[in-house]
């Protein structure tokens, strides 16, 4: 692997303090340590587990190419090296796969075919492709070769911060957390080893409820690069035995972790990479209070749109981004009263609205959609209350409970078919 991964460039691992306000005010760690896995091409971890594979095959198998099925990140990683490596290579991927992971496979010289609705349709494709051609099918999970360089992560983590206490891993198929964990359970065992997924997709959680991989259905997700319907078998049986706990977190939690990185970290890390920061803020791991812990953030292929509504949710989710509605008079200045009255508490107006055929009512009364921004829960409780103290009718969008973790599973969206 040293070949194309040198070891003088070793990812990232930052480590700081992390009493700060926002990112973990619900469980006050001693120290929080960022393996940043997205600051080279094609900015995810998957790379260390394609070139270990590709570098191991036969010269025969390698002549007559190879072929995987992904959702992005391992196809960026297997197309990338692949081309480096003068393997050719195809890769499947289903259409709802984020366009900018499908274009940088094909800028990086890959076969690509769009294929079904998501994971299990497009690697049944793949490999009744391979089986056709005579390709050599790569799972981007649960192959040992690419487990063993995934694992790297976990030996770099150890060599970064030798008194780590905790890693927290994301989970999609299981090929990161099971060669983390093997890692750093062969050489440090004490270190806890916590595995974390989406509520979307909890395809290892229903892995280690039935003692066996178990396909799941797959929900419209931040997270798309770990909706992975079946974890590995591999992957499975490695991992369960080692790891101490495995987390579930909500989607609005991934939302405001993204916007928490970017703000205060300066990282753009995709929904699946994120989902570490999410469980500590959302208050999941209370027993790391006081620890060293480090969160792999394992990619940043992020489409811009979807960054963008990502940072916009995870703004709602702080209350900084608030929605209202508001009946006022409809004479001359009824409007620019509100917009007065907003004004005179700091609070910033990004939309308004006006619906004046569905009150009820006095006829001379309208109806103001206000979308605003504030700067936290106390300035939105301030604009509440002048709000509710000055008009009769008004209605305040989701109102947001701190304590409260809403389930992110029902989505109109149902993309397994």
């Amino acid at each position: 692997m040293r070949t194309g991964i040198q070891r003088s460039s070793l990812t990232p691992c930052a480590i700081r303090r992390t009493h700060r306000r926002y990112l973990l005010r619900m469980c006050p760690l001693r120290h929080s340590g960022y393996k940043v896995g997205s600051l080279k091409r094609p900015a995810c971890f998957k790379e260390r587990g394609a070139r270990n594979a590709l570098l191991l095959l036969s010269p025969e198998n390698k002549a007559s190419g190879v072929i995987s099925a992904s959702l992005g990140n391992h196809s960026q990683a297997l197309s990338y090296h692949a081309n480096q490596l003068k393997i050719p290579v195809s890769v499947v991927m289903p259409n709802v796969a984020p366009i900018m992971k499908i274009e940088n496979c094909r800028s990086y010289g890959a076969n690509v075919i769009i294929h079904g609705h998501d994971m299990k349709e497009a690697k049944y494709h793949a490999m009744a492709l391979a089986k056709e051609k005579g390709l050599t099918y790569i799972n981007g999970y649960d192959h040992p070769h690419i487990m063993a360089g995934q694992g790297t992560v976990g030996l770099e983590i150890l060599e970064q911060v030798p008194d780590v206490n905790a890693v927290l891993v994301p989970v999609g198929g299981g090929g990161l957390l099971a060669g983390v964990a093997t890692a750093i359970k062969h050489l440090q065992p004490h270190v806890l080893i916590y595995g974390v997924e989406t509520e979307k997709c909890p395809s290892m959680e229903m892995a280690m409820q039935h003692e066996e991989p178990v396909s799941v259905d797959i929900r419209s997700t931040l997270a798309d690069g770990l909706a992975v319907p079946t974890v590995g078998y591999n992957a499975f049986r490695t991992v369960k035995s080692l790891i101490d706990k495995l987390i579930t977190v909500n989607e609005d939690w991934i939302a405001r972790a993204i916007l928490r990185l970017v703000e205060q970290e300066k990282y753009v890390v995709e929904g699946g990479g994120a989902v570490g920061v999410a469980a500590i803020m959302a208050g999941l791991v209370p027993e790391l209070a006081g620890k060293k812990v480090v969160c792999i953030l394992s990619g940043g292929n992020i489409d811009t749109t979807i960054l963008g509504r990502c940072l916009e949710r995870g703004l709602a989710a702080e209350q900084r981004l608030v929605k209202f509605k508001v009946t006022v008079s409809d004479r001359p200045g009824g409007i620019a009263e509100l917009c007065k009255l907003i004004a005179s508490i700091g609070v910033s107006i990004k939309d308004i609205m006006q619906e004046r055929a569905w009150v009820f009512g006095d006829i001379f009364s309208v109806r103001v959609k206000v979308v605003c921004e504030t700067r936290g829960p106390e300035h939105l409780e301030q604009l509440r209350n002048i709000i509710t103290s000055t008009y009769k009718e008004w209605y305040f969008a989701r109102e947001w409970d701190e304590n409260e973790r809403r389930p992110s599973t029902n989505s109109i969206d149902d993309v397994s078919h």
